[in-house]
Formats: structure tokens, C-alpha cells, sequence
């Protein structure tokens, strides 16, 4: 197996609770709310589908239809898509839409999974090629370096950056090429079998998480080192 490659949100990384979210945001605009109406307002944002790596909308609003399948391709697109589901939700202050998506592109809203520095280190130490495939609309590579693991990356395949996102076997083939491996010699691990399923086109390896809280999964990408080593 010459190359891994890996999706980020929820595969690498979970972004915050929109609990957690909102509270930072209000915290640095010097802004309250009371206990109860600031859960409430979570809730709404949350079933808005309003945070990017979040859950989907509950119920997707049919001028945003379009948007949301797009979403990926463009900065522009990606900041439109979800400042239009916050909006969706009233809040004290109409500065705070944006203030909420500016937020959710910062390191600190987002954590690593408790085992995902050791399987990328390890699989840098092994000499295999690792690369991060994502679906997203704005320049992750800061939130590798923050937390420190974006020594063991050696491409990134960003869906904003090429005009194509997953499962287009394409953003693939690109990340296949940067690390000069054939795909037939790659495993994909991400947690969407929808998106990252679409590295089997290529003849690419697919391995799946669940998508859950960093708590709750502590340990599902270490068989992936197992499963490298079956497959060598």
C-alpha cells in the first residue's frame, strides 16, 4: 500500500457542539443570552444545518435547495450556503451570522480524534503517502498545523480549490497523482459512504468510521494500521 488517503470532518476531525459555537462567538461580540434562550438557539441552529461539518438541515428550505448541493465549490458558495441557513435563526445581532461562520475556520473549533496524530505519525513513519481529501469551501491546512499534525500530510485534495467535490472520482485521481501512487494502491477512509465511497471508482481501497463525537470515538482509526498492513 503506497498511500492513505483521509476525509477531514468527522474521519480526522469533529468541529464543536453549536452549543459550544455560539457561545464562543457571543463570548468575544461581549454579547449575552440567557441560559435557556442561548440552548434553544443552539437547537435551532443545529436543525438549521447551520455549522459547517454539523448535522444536515432538518428540513432543507427550497431557495437553499440549490446551494447545498454546491456548496463545496467555491468560497463563495460555501460562505453563502450556511450564512443562509443561520440566518434562518433569529440572533441579537445580525453581525453575528457571519461572526458564527468566521468561527467555525479557526483552530479551536476543532478537535482531533484521540487517535488520529498516532495513525497519521505512524503511517509517516512507515514511508506511506497521506493525503486529505475534503469536501469544503475555505483552507483547512491552518487546523493541521495548529494542533500539529499537518507534518504528517503530505497533499491536500480541497474541493473549493479544484472546482469538484466528492464523490467525483476526480478529487481523488488528484490526491493519487500528488503523491505519485496508483490508485490501486490506496485506501480512502472517511466516514460518508456516499462521498468517500466514490474512491472505489478509481479502484481504491474504502474504509469507514462512524460519525461521532470526539468523546465517543476513541480508537476507530487505528485499524486502519492493521488493515495497511493485510493489505501490503
Amino acid at each position: 500500500m503506497a498511500a492513505v488517503l483521509f476525509d477531514f470532518s468527522g474521519t480526522l476531525f469533529r468541529v464543536e457542539s453549536c452549543e459550544s459555537w455560539l457561545r464562543a462567538v457571543l463570548d468575544e461580540a461581549e454579547l449575552t443570552l440567557e441560559e435557556r434562550e442561548l440552548v434553544r438557539t443552539a437547537r435551532a441552529l443545529e436543525e438549521a444545518g447551520a455549522l459547517p461539518g454539523g448535522s444536515p438541515p432538518v428540513r432543507m428550505p427550497e431557495e437553499a435547495a440549490r446551494l447545498w448541493e454546491n456548496r463545496d465549490h467555491s468560497v463563495a458558495l460555501h460562505r453563502a450556503t450556511y450564512t443562509a441557513l443561520s440566518r434562518r435563526v433569529p440572533l441579537p445581532d445580525p453581525a453575528l451570522h457571519d461572526a458564527l461562520y468566521d468561527r467555525h475556520m479557526t483552530p479551536p473549533a476543532w478537535a482531533p480524534y484521540p487517535d488520529a496524530a498516532e495513525v497519521l505519525r505512524t503511517l509517516h513513519e512507515r514511508g506511506v503517502g497521506v493525503g486529505v481529501v475534503s469536501n469544503i469551501g475555505w483552507d483547512l491546512r491552518p487546523v493541521f498545523r495548529a494542533h500539529g499534525l499537518d507534518a504528517y500530510v503530505d497533499t491536500y485534495a480541497l474541493s473549493y480549490e479544484h472546482g469538484v467535490q466528492k464523490p467525483d472520482p476526480r478529487l481523488f485521481a488528484l490526491a493519487c497523482a500528488a503523491l505519485g501512487a496508483e490508485p490501486t494502491d490506496v485506501l480512502m477512509v472517511g466516514d460518508s459512504r456516499h462521498a468517500d465511497g466514490g474512491a472505489a471508482a478509481l479502484g481504491c481501497g474504502v474504509h469507514f468510521v462512524d460519525l461521532l463525537p470526539v468523546t465517543r470515538r476513541p480508537d476507530a482509526l487505528l485499524p486502519v494500521l492493521d488493515l495497511l498492513g493485510r493489505m501490503d
